[in-house]
């Protein structure tokens, strides 16, 4: 068996139906070859990041268990993105979207490659990204900006909100 390694994704989405897509996301990513989901965070109804008009986002962060290393673990996100009519090619960056999975943490990998970076290099300054995180792993560390449990304490969750 390969070695596994313990990843993080962000789930979002603020079109169709948001709710629906990020639980049907969470199924996907837990029918990943190679790949478990640990747990899952609640969703978080989060105001737009980037370009301010368009809808509220539903948030979620999961924790899963892989054999996939990093770059083969984000093509995947990236081909359940298309399944629901993501087409990363033709959209606004931080625009309106379907369905987005951004590969926040891969174990303690550190990367930075064309498309590829790790850890998420705004994670640590994204409520809707790191406050679900701390909810399901406090404990983690992301590497080269510290403790999760830590950075979540001094961040405001203004526009972060709970559901579920």
């Amino acid at each position: 068996m390969s070695a596994t390694a313990v990843a993080f994704v962000g789930l979002g989405a603020n079109l169709g139906e948001p709710i629906r897509t990020v639980h049907l996301a969470l199924r996907h990513l837990d029918a990943l070859e190679g790949t478990r989901l640990l747990r899952a965070s609640r969703l978080y109804r989060t105001q737009p990041w980037g370009v301010l008009d368009q809808p509220q986002f539903i948030n979620a962060v999961a924790m899963l268990d892989t054999q996939l290393a990093p770059r083969p673990l984000l093509d995947a996100l990236h081909a359940i993105e298309r399944e629901y009519g993501r087409d990363r090619t033709n959209e606004p960056r931080w625009g309106p979207r379907l369905l987005d999975l951004d590969l926040l943490l891969h174990g303690q990998t550190t990367l930075d490659t064309p498309g590829l970076r790790l850890p998420h290099p705004r994670l640590h300054s994204r409520a809707f990204a790191l406050l679900p995180l701390a909810e399901i792993a406090p404990d983690t560390v992301i590497p080269g900006v510290g403790p999760v449990v830590t950075l979540a304490a001094g961040m405001a969750a203004q526009g972060v909100e709970a559901i579920g």
